[in-house]
C-alpha cells in the first residue's frame, strides 16, 4: 500500500482489515479517535510504537509527555506540523 492509498481509506468507517496495528492507531488518530489511537499504540512495546505514542500525545498538547516517548523512540522531540508528522509516520510503516 502506499500513502495516497492509506489515506484514502479514511473514507470508510474502519479501517481495513489487514493493516497493521500501528497503522492502525494511525488511521483512527485520523478519522479523530484518539483514544482507541493510544490504546493500541501504548500496547505495543518497539521503537515504532513508542513514535506513534510520542506523536498522539504531541497531538494531545502534552509535550512533557511526548518527549519522554521520542526519546523511547530515539528520535528528537519532532517540532514539524502535526500532519507532516504523520505522513512521515505512515510513510516509514509502509516502507516496513
Amino acid at each position: 500500500m502506499k500513502p495516497d492509498e492509506f489515506r484514502s481509506t479514511l473514507r470508510g468507517d474502519k479501517p481495513p482489515a489487514n493493516l497493521p496495528p500501528l497503522l492502525q492507531a494511525l488511521w483512527w488518530e485520523a478519522k479523530g479517535d484518539w483514544n482507541r489511537a493510544h490504546q493500541i499504540a501504548q500496547d505495543i512495546e518497539s521503537r515504532d510504537a513508542a513514535w506513534v505514542h510520542a506523536y498522539l500525545h504531541r497531538k494531545e498538547g502534552d509535550a512533557s509527555n511526548a518527549g519522554y516517548w521520542y526519546r523511547q523512540a530515539g528520535k528528537p522531540h519532532c517540532r514539524i506540523e502535526t500532519e507532516v508528522e504523520w505522513l512521515d509516520i505512515v510513510h516509514h510503516m509502509l516502507s516496513k
